[in-house]
């Protein structure tokens, strides 16, 4: 199970995501979270608490940082786990992201 919490100054939002990002939790993800990060200049996804992310948690995460970049929304993902941190590599996550996406 998924779960998040935001917390928001000014026009920036940091949202701590906790649980497995995979199949199960990308629809909760893509459906109450998304809209809400619309609204903000930057935002920064903590993955402190995330252990594992399988493809379509990949999808999700460049489809996140691609529709808010073309609405002008800096997105980062940061405290990423060594073992989330390893997969990104492998798939090359943070060339395709661009740089500064993962900090």
């Amino acid at each position: 199970m998924i779960r998040f919490s935001t917390e928001e100054e000014n026009e920036n939002l940091e949202v701590k995501i906790e649980g497995d990002l995979d199949i199960d939790s990308t629809e909760i993800i893509d459906e109450q979270l998304l809209p809400l990060l619309k609204t903000y200049k930057t935002v920064n996804l903590n993955f402190e608490q995330v252990p594992f992310v399988d493809s379509s948690g990949m999808g999700l995460l460049l489809n996140i940082v691609q529709s808010l970049g073309e609405k002008g929304t800096e997105v980062t993902i940061s405290h990423v786990r060594q073992e989330v941190k390893d997969v990104f590599e492998l798939l090359q996550i943070p060339d395709i992201l661009g740089e500064g996406v993962v900090i």
